[in-house]
C-alpha cells in the first residue's frame, strides 16, 4: 500500500484529494493542518485503517525535522508528498506588510521544501520512486489584482518543482506542479459574485474549476500512470491560460 502525505487536509481541495486518493484501495494518507475539522472527522470515520491525521502548524518551521522523525518516519515507507497547504495574502504591492509576506512564504514556499526533503530523504532510505505534487495557482502565471505576492510564493513553488525533478529523477523520484483556477472553495468566499463571474468569464468554459477534476489530476500523478511525467505544470483551469 502506498502511503501519501498531504497537507492541508483541513480545505477544500486538501480534503479532496484525501478522498480521491482513499477510494483506491492501493493508498493510505497522512493528513496535515492546524486543526481537526468535521470533514476530517469523517475521514477518519470511514477510512480508519487507512486515514491518520497529525495536527501540525506549518509556520513551525523549524520543528519540520521532529515532525518527520517522531511521526510520519513510522509511517514509512512514504511513496508521495502533496505539498497543498497555503496561505492566502491578497493585497496590492504598494500595501505589503512584511509580516504577512512571512508567514504566507512560511506555508507556500519554505515548508513544501523541507517537507521535501524528508520525505525525499525517506524515498531514498527505502529505495521508492515516488512522486512528489505541489499545488500551485493559475495566478502564477497570469495577472489578477491584488494577487501579485501570492502568485510570487507559487511561482517560486514552480521553480523549485522543476528542479527537484532534474536532481532526483535518476532515482526515479518524480516532481510535479497542478496549476488550479479559481474554484468555489473557503479561500475564494471572500470575493463577491461579481468578481467570481469577471473571473469565469476570462476561461475557456467560462465557470470555476472542478475541485474534484484538481484531485484527480493530483492521483494520476501519484500514481504510475504518469511515470513518464516530471518536471511539469498540469493547469487544471477550465482553460484560462
Amino acid at each position: 500500500m502506498k502511503k501519501i502525505v498531504v497537507t492541508g487536509d483541513s480545505g477544500d481541495l486538501g480534503n479532496a484529494i484525501c478522498r480521491v486518493l482513499l477510494e483506491a484501495p492501493d493508498y493510505s494518507v497522512v493528513g496535515i493542518s492546524r486543526h481537526v475539522t468535521e470533514p476530517i472527522e469523517e475521514l477518519l470515520k470511514n477510512y480508519p485503517e487507512r486515514f491518520h491525521h497529525l495536527t501540525f502548524d506549518l509556520q513551525e518551521i523549524g520543528k519540520i525535522k521532529d515532525l518527520y522523525i517522531n511521526e510520519l518516519k513510522k509511517h514509512g515507507p512514504l511513496w508521495g508528498l502533496v505539498n497543498n497547504s497555503a496561505h492566502p495574502y491578497d493585497d496590492i504591492v504598494t500595501n505589503a506588510n512584511l509580516e504577512n509576506l512571512e508567514n504566507m512564504f512560511r506555508v507556500n514556499v519554505y515548508s513544501p521544501m523541507m517537507l521535501s526533503k524528508y520525505i525525499i530523504r525517506d524515498m531514498l532510505l527505502h529505495n521508492v520512486a515516488g512522486s512528489l505534487v505541489h499545488i500551485s495557482s493559475v495566478s502564477a502565471h497570469t495577472g489578477y489584482k491584488g494577487l501579485s505576492m501570492y502568485a510570487a510564493s507559487k511561482g517560486a513553488l514552480e521553480s523549485f518543482s522543476r528542479t527537484v525533478a532534474r536532481e532526483w529523477g535518476e532515482k526515479g523520484i518524480r516532481s510535479n506542479c497542478v496549476a488550479p483556477g479559481f474554484m468555489e472553495t473557503r479561500m475564494s468566499s471572500a470575493l463577491s459574485k461579481e468578481q467570481k463571474d469577471r473571473i469565469y468569464k476570462r476561461t475557456s468554459l467560462k465557470k470555476e474549476t472542478e475541485i474534484r477534476s484538481v484531485a484527480e489530476t493530483v492521483e494520476f500523478l501519484l500514481s504510475e500512470r504518469s511515470s513518464s511525467v516530471t518536471g511539469s505544470v498540469i493547469h487544471v483551469d477550465s482553460g484560462t491560460i
